[in-house]
């Protein structure tokens, strides 16, 4: 019997052994090809995983031999203007990783190519699926601070990796600080308006470029996200899905990135008079999830496909959290505000 999603692997490193796994799990899913510029990493994902499939050393051809409808995006970021563009042009859904492309102009074609051929081209944002993070949102949304005002995210690792990224103009900025920003987009269920960014590379930093950014976004329901953020902080780090405090006019919630999440509410009862007003602690508790992170990301993309609507991460939306990280960039190189429907023009 044919699988329903036949699954062409466009990528063979350390990560698309997740995205494997994750298909090989599926009993309506097939990985029928293999693709890498070397085709000994594709050789070799093919025999870890027992996978009889023929690999590739280009996309083109791997389309052109195998009967695939969906194509997982794992390469190089580079590269996924060029992969997207190629897949959709031959009638398959995407499914890729962070970030959606590496300038606005390829993020927007690629959003409206996919609109054009009626497909889907989806971005992975694991940390939207964390049963902390969808617990806060859920007490957010349930009013128990009232209208958010300001949203603040600490982010700060010390990020020993080696490599490419030690190299990079702006480690922090291009390569991790979208989960935080596609974060703050999910908890306000807004987007961003403008931004004022500055950069910099602190003492001791083993980067090339500059490796910490303090950023405050306007968002689109009036509130101000304030992010703060270093990849080469050591001792006192913070979790990886940053540390966040959210005010509001009622009370505060809070969110360490690693247990779950809690808000201080204005006490009942008379409060006229007081300096300091009394508080009651209202816990976020968890929301169950059957996966979460990048299992969760790609449960919520594949139903999507098969209740034939958008999933919640399809490029039409992630446009909006790499537009802040774009934004940021631009903010930070001009040294003055960005209005981010500028950049999307």
């Amino acid at each position: 019997m044919t699988a329903t999603y036949r699954i062409i692997v466009a990528g063979c490193g350390g990560m698309a052994n997740k995205w494997v796994d994750y298909a090989q799990g599926r009993e309506d899913a097939e990985i029928v090809g293999l693709v890498d510029i070397k085709q000994e990493f594709a050789q070799a994902m093919a025999d870890r995983k027992g996978l009889a499939c023929p690999t590739f050393t280009s996309l083109e051809d791997a389309l052109a031999a195998a009967d695939a409808n969906l194509v997982f995006d794992i390469t190089i970021p580079s590269s996924h203007y060029s992969i997207g563009k190629t897949a959709l042009e031959h009638g398959c859904h995407v499914f890729g990783e962070k970030p959606l492309a590496e300038s606005m102009e390829d993020c927007l074609a690629l959003v409206r190519l996919a609109e054009k051929t009626g497909l889907t081209h989806a971005v992975m944002q694991n940390r939207r699926y964390d049963g902390r993070i969808r617990a806060l949102r859920r007490l957010l949304a349930d009013g128990r601070i009232g209208r958010t005002g300001f949203i603040g995210a600490d982010f700060f690792i010390g990020a020993h990796f080696g490599g490419f990224r030690d190299a990079m103009n702006s480690p922090l900025l291009l390569d991790m600080a979208i989960h935080t920003f596609d974060q703050a987009r999910y908890l306000s269920d807004a987007n961003p308006v403008s931004v004022y960014c500055h950069e910099f590379n602190p003492p001791g930093s083993w980067y090339e470029g500059n490796a910490a950014a303090l950023c405050i976004f306007e968002m689109s329901d009036g509130s101000v996200f304030n992010y703060r953020g270093s990849w080469c902080a050591e001792g006192a780090i913070t979790s990886w899905e940053a540390d966040w405090r959210i005010t509001g006019e009622f009370g505060t919630a809070i969110w360490d990135g690693r247990g779950e999440p809690y808000a201080e509410i204005v006490a009942p009862g008379e409060q006229e008079g007081k300096f300091i007003r009394d508080y009651v602690k209202v816990d976020g508790g968890l929301v169950k999830m059957e996966n979460e992170f990048h299992e969760g990301c790609l449960d919520e993309m594949f139903a999507a496909l098969d209740e034939g609507r958008q999933p919640e991460t399809a490029s039409s939306d992630n446009i909006y959290s790499m537009a802040m990280v774009l934004a940021s960039l631009e903010s930070a190189r001009l040294g003055q505000k960005v209005y981010i429907a500028d950049l999307m023009k």
